[in-house]
C-alpha cells in the first residue's frame, strides 16, 4: 500500500475506502483521482483537484495498463459503486496503490469538498427520456 494511504480510510472486503475529505487531502499530497464516470456524466460537475484522470469504466478493461502504477490512485464515480468495481478489477490486475472514494461525487459535494460546475452542461427535462442541455441564461 502507498505511504499516502497509511492510517487512512477503512478497509472492507480487501478494498480501501476513503472519505471525501480524506481523498481531498490525499490529492493535495500527490494522489490522483481516477474518474470512472461515463462521458455524459462528467460535464456538469467535476472533482476540483490538482490532478484527475478520466477513464470511463466502460473502457477501463482496455485502458487500465495506461494508468500510472507509481502514484496513489483514488477511483471515483457518482456514488462509489462503479468505482468499487473498478478497484476490484484493478486489484486482480496487480495494482496496489489504489482506493475507492466512498460515496463518490455525491458524498464529495455533500461534505462541502470543492467541485467544478459548468452550468452550460446542466441537463433538464420533465423525464429522463427528454433530458437535454439547458440553454445559458444571459
Amino acid at each position: 500500500m502507498h505511504d499516502l494511504f497509511k492510517n487512512t480510510g477503512i478497509i472492507s472486503s480487501g478494498i480501501l475506502h476513503v472519505s471525501a475529505h480524506e481523498a481531498f487531502e490525499l490529492c493535495k499530497k500527490g494522489a490522483v483521482i481516477v474518474d470512472v464516470r461515463e462521458e455524459y456524466m462528467i460535464g456538469f460537475k467535476m472533482f476540483d483537484v490538482e490532478e484527475a484522470i478520466f477513464c470511463p469504466k466502460s473502457i477501463l478493461e482496455k485502458k487500465y495498463s495506461e494508468l500510472p502504477k507509481d502514484k496513489a490512485l483514488i477511483f471515483a464515480d457518482a456514488t462509489g459503486i462503479h468505482s468499487k468495481e473498478a478497484v476490484l478489477f484493478l486489484l486482480e490486475k496487480g495494482f496496489e496503490n489504489i482506493a475507492n472514494l466512498a460515496g463518490g461525487l455525491v458524498e464529495w459535494e455533500r461534505d462541502g469538498v470543492p467541485i467544478k460546475i459548468d452550468y452550460s452542461e446542466r441537463l433538464s427535462g420533465s423525464c429522463a427520456c427528454q433530458l437535454k442541455k439547458r440553454d445559458k441564461k444571459q
